[in-house]
This record gives C-alpha cells, sequence and structure tokens, in this order.
C-alpha cells in the first residue's frame, strides 16, 4: 500500500508541476502578447490638434473611391509612384487622376532602394511624375524593411543625398518619410531643411521637426478596400496651406 501511495504522490507531484510550467507559459504568452498590442495600437489622435488628416496609397490597395475618402474626412492622399530605377506603381496614374477629381492635395512617394543609385531613383521617380502638379510635392520612402540589410549604412546615406540632391538641384525638396529606428540611422545628422514624415505609433510620435505622422497601418476608410495607412499634418489650416504653397511641384517634363 506503501508503494501505491508513494506513486500516487508522485503523479500529483508531476502534476502540479505541470501545471505550474503551463500557468508559466500562459503568464509569458499573455504579457508577450499584451507587449504587442501595445507596440501596434494605434495612438489616440486629437482631430482638434491635428484636424488635416490624408492617407497613402499604392497598387496594394486595389481600386479606390476617393471621392467616397474625401467624403470620409480625408484631406490629402501621398501616392505611391515609384521604386527603385525601374519599377513604376501601375495603379499611380489611376489614383492621382482620381484624387484631383476629389479635391484631395496629392503628393507622389518613391520607395527607396539601399542597393541601386539615387540619381537613378530620383530620374525615374521624376519621369513617372511627368507634367503633373502635387500640391504636397514628392516623398522619399526610406526604411529597412524591404531592403537588402548588408549594405553598409554611411553607403546607404551616400545614395540617399545623390536622391536628395538632384531633386534639390530640380527645384524639388522632398519630404522624407522614415520610422524612428530608421531615422536616427539614417537622417537624424543630415537634410535638416527636409520636411519628416515620421511612423510610429507612439503618442508623441518623435523627438525631432515631424510634418506629416503616420500612426495607423488597418485604418479604415470609405472608398478604401480593406485597411489602409492613416497620417495627420502637423499644424492648423492654416499651416497646411502654407506647407502647400512651398511646397508643390507645378510638374516638368523635362528630365536631364
Amino acid at each position: 500500500m506503501k508503494i501505491l501511495a508513494d506513486i500516487n504522490t508522485r503523479k500529483n507531484d508531476i502534476a502540479i508541476f505541470l501545471c505550474f510550467i503551463l500557468a508559466g507559459a500562459f503568464l509569458i504568452w499573455a504579457s508577450y502578447a499584451a507587449w504587442i498590442h501595445f507596440r501596434t495600437t494605434p495612438p489616440y489622435i486629437d482631430s482638434d490638434k491635428y484636424p488635416v488628416s490624408g492617407i497613402d496609397i499604392s497598387a496594394h490597395n486595389g481600386d479606390t473611391d476617393l471621392k467616397k475618402a474625401a467624403a470620409d474626412g480625408i484631406d490629402f492622399v501621398w501616392i505611391k509612384a515609384t521604386e527603385g530605377v525601374t519599377f513604376k506603381d501601375k495603379k499611380f496614374t489611376d489614383n492621382y487622376d482620381k484624387a484631383g477629381e476629389a479635391g484631395l492635395a496629392r503628393g507622389a512617394y518613391h520607395f527607396f532602394r539601399f542597393d541601386k543609385d539615387g540619381v537613378e531613383q530620383a530620374i525615374n521617380l521624376l519621369e513617372t511624375i511627368g507634367d503633373r502638379k502635387l500640391e504636397l510635392g514628392v516623398a522619399i520612402d526610406i526604411e529597412t524593411s524591404g531592403n537588402p540589410g548588408d549594405i553598409d549604412i554611411d553607403i546607404v546615406k551616400e545614395k540617399i543625398s545623390a536622391m536628395v540632391d538632384y531633386l534639390n538641384l530640380r527645384g524639388i525638396a522632398p519630404t522624407l518619410y522614415c520610422n524612428k529606428k530608421d531615422y536616427y540611422q539614417y537622417l537624424s545628422d543630415s537634410f535638416p531643411g527636409n520636411s519628416l514624415w515620421i511612423c510610429s505609433f507612439s503618442e508623441d510620435p518623435i523627438s525631432a521637426d515631424w510634418t506629416f505622422w503616420q500612426y495607423n497601418h488597418k485604418g479604415n476608410v470609405k472608398g478604401i478596400n480593406g485597411k489602409v495607412d492613416l497620417n495627420v499634418f502637423n499644424g492648423k489650416p492654416s499651416d497646411w496651406q502654407q506647407f502647400i504653397n512651398t511646397q508643390q511641384y507645378q510638374g516638368n517634363k523635362t528630365v536631364n
């Protein structure tokens, strides 16, 4: 009987031990899930503080109805135009025309490739824009995600500078888009005169001057199928008009 009792005691000990293991694993999983939720949950946006709102779109968003988006409170749209030295977004022209018909302020953005020449990327962007008017001008999307990870930081910064310098020579001061990590890695010590478009899920986007804030990757806007990136402009309507007056691109077909 004593042997049976010892066996039952061991079984109980093992069961208790397994319960502790499972409970610990659950607590770790729950903590990690809560942390992920915190890191990816969009912050609250005060519409009184940031009254000018917008979206950014590309071919990934499919067919859009930007008149519905405008009626839903959207004021501006950044439209993907190009990537690298040859890629042209197949929806750029369509999205550009629809945004104009909807009365939205338009900007064109270029996804920067770390492994391509900066000047050639600028030329690809300008050739694609052509003589189209852009109220917001152009933006360069600079992010580690989607780019090779084996290229020296200084080389990447040189290529970014080459693209920015070429656009400056053409009379265009591009807005620069990035997240916090990439900002401090590639931009913080350069380009002080360029507008910053920051991607951040923090209540305070970044300890630097910024013009646009992309605060949500999973927004819902009428006229857009599925989720869409949400943005705000840092300023009042009067600041907004001043930005447009200084940033807009009137269009130029000539590319040297």
